[in-house]
């Protein structure tokens, strides 16, 4: 007897342990469950604790609310121009009602990667090769917008659609590579030529402005020279006006001044003034001897060479006496 109610005892027990265990659920954060009555749904349940009726009530696996990343494996697709590339997607979504995506679709993941992969054979149909390799934030947008309205009533909110990669054939991959390097050297020949024309323009403008600025210079230099002259030349002006000098005086600087005539190497041949005769009679006035003789008017000259048995005292030729 007392076996029997021990054994009672236990079975009540665990029964009461059973119902417990099925009467309280504690829910994730994060995380959503659905509730079956009896076969039926009956509500969703949030995060937190919760009691359920034993063999009653039925809670289904919990669907994680988390926004999920789901890489696709590479999928052959067929561009414009029938060249079949090898593309990589990659789908952010993520759940927003769970008694949708528990009862309006069957696999939900399964169902974005075929959605994904016949919406991108649709897309990339349509352009060819360079389109769909320099397109890729269309190709994006495109595929965003399809599946975010297919996946919609499944309770589902697909946020992002990212290509990972888009492999060409390999012998499409040495033609581009070749048609890149063609295309590399002709910009870097173009660059060339243009900077040697370039240079070549700014050598000549340089040297132009040079020449421009050097003969600036001469004439600034010339105009400078002569107005230094002229300021010396009327300075001796003045200075001989204030002096008032006398013939005698005259006489001798003029004689002071012959001698520079024939300065230099290549002086061969130099002129004498008829005004020689006017100062030499002056010199001999000074020194008292004698009025000298009176040239002729006309101009003669003389080698400083050749000597002439006809020259004047003194090694200079007077006016006249050579032809």
């Amino acid at each position: 007897m007392d076996i029997a109610i021990a054994i009672v005892l236990l079975v009540l027990i665990a029964f009461v342990i059973i119902v417990l265990v099925r009467s309280v659920r504690i829910i994730p954060q994060a995380r959503a469950g659905v509730v079956e009555r009896l076969g039926k749904y009956q509500r969703t349940l949030n995060p937190g604790l919760t009691l359920l009726i034993p063999f009653v009530d039925r809670l289904l696996p919990l669907l994680d609310l988390r926004e999920q990343v789901v890489s696709f494996p590479p999928q052959p697709v067929i561009t414009e121009d029938n060249l079949v590339v090898s593309i990589d997607t990659v789908v952010y979504f993520q759940v927003t009602d769970a008694r949708a995506a528990t009862y309006e679709i069957a696999n939900y993941i399964q169902a974005v990667e075929q959605l994904t992969t016949t919406t991108l054979r649709n897309v990339v149909g349509g352009l060819n090769l360079e389109e769909a390799l320099t397109s890729r934030d269309q190709i994006n947008g495109q595929l965003r917008g399809v599946l975010d309205e297919a996946t919609g009533r499944w309770g589902i909110r697909v946020s992002r659609v990212e290509l990972k990669a888009i492999d060409p054939p390999h012998s499409i991959q040495d033609s581009m590579e070749k048609q890149m390097r063609a295309e590399r050297d002709r910009r870097a020949a173009i660059l060339t030529a243009e900077g040697t024309k370039q240079s070549a323009i700014l050598t000549a403008e340089g040297q132009r402005q040079s020449s421009i600025l050097k003969a600036e210079g001469d004439a600034k230099a010339a105009i400078l020279r002569a107005d230094g002259e002229a300021q010396a030349i009327q300075k001796v002006f003045d200075a001989i006006h204030k002096g008032n000098p006398d013939p005698k005086l005259l006489a001798y600087q003029y004689l002071q001044t012959l001698p520079k005539i024939a300065e230099g190497s290549s002086n061969k041949l130099w002129i004498i003034p008829s005004e020689v005769g006017d100062a030499l009679k002056g010199i001999g006035s000074v020194l008292g001897t004698g009025p000298a003789p009176v040239p002729a008017p006309a101009t003669a000259t003389a080698t400083a060479t050749d000597p002439d048995p006809l020259a004047a005292p003194g090694g200079v030729d007077t006016p006249g006496s050579r032809a």
